[in-house]
């Protein structure tokens, strides 16, 4: 049996993902730059309505992922917040200027938020060697790593992610994310072996505004009157695609 993370933006698509079958969310917002930290309202309505694992991404910004002294207090804090309201589990990762993994600060946030278990996010996908950055991660005692395979899409770096999981040897769980659909997840259980998929599966939601004054935006989203939303439907025949294939 494939098991299925949804990487919801919002409580609304995690209760969506909740109702297609998943078995955990990656909580976070501002998923166009990969995914920061949801805020408490968020993460406390999401813990309360859910009954699935709630994970929320310790990340205090979007870019690359070398922060400052300041960042990694804002880390620190969220990690301790997250404790205070019982999620169950939060994703993490720090890299060194070097492209190596921060072992030393992971290391500060892993016990700060034990007994909670620790996921590995993609920036994994931008350390600068693969191999040695998953021996890291299996060091620091995470539970499991998301990647893309060090590609822009899982199915790009599919066999990248087939050798990771070969390595890894049980010794964490590698899930691959990134692009995860309907169209690819047959390929990626032949090709990789996973039992742990990461998507978001969302789809556009048009607004209910009536009056639209189109001079200006708010934002840098092209289209200002729609948003993105986890899909029900979409999480459910993920799942019934991935069960079938494995």
């Amino acid at each position: 049996m494939v098991n299925m993370e949804v990487c919801a933006n919002s409580v609304a698509s995690a209760l969506a993902a909740e109702a297609g079958g998943a078995i955990r969310v990656e909580l976070c917002d501002n998923l166009p730059e990969g995914g920061t930290t949801p805020s408490y309202a968020q993460i406390a309505l999401a813990k309360k309505l859910l009954t699935i694992k709630v994970y929320p991404i310790i990340r205090p910004r979007g870019g690359d992922f070398l922060y400052s002294d300041l960042e990694f207090d804002l880390m620190k804090a969220d990690i301790l917040t997250c404790k205070s309201l019982n999620c169950n589990g939060v994703v993490v990762g720090i890299l060194k200027a070097d492209g190596s993994i921060d072992t030393e600060r992971c290391a500060e946030l892993i016990a700060l938020a034990r007994p909670m278990p620790v996921t590995f996010h993609r920036a994994f996908d931008m350390c600068n060697d693969l191999r040695q950055g998953l021996e890291d991660i299996i060091a620091l005692g995470c539970e499991r790593v998301l990647t893309s395979g060090g590609e822009a899409s899982a199915i790009k770096g599919a066999e990248n992610i087939a050798a990771l999981i070969h390595q890894a040897k049980g010794r964490i769980i590698v899930m691959p994310g990134a692009g995860v659909s309907a169209n690819n997840i047959i390929q990626l259980i032949q090709t990789t072996g996973a039992v742990e998929f990461h998507a978001s599966a969302k789809g556009p939601v048009k607004s209910r505004m009536q009056f639209r004054n189109t001079r200006l935006n708010m934002g840098a989203v092209a289209d200002e009157f729609s948003y993105e939303q986890t899909d029900s439907e979409t999480v459910q025949r993920l799942i019934e695609l991935a069960n079938q294939a494995s």
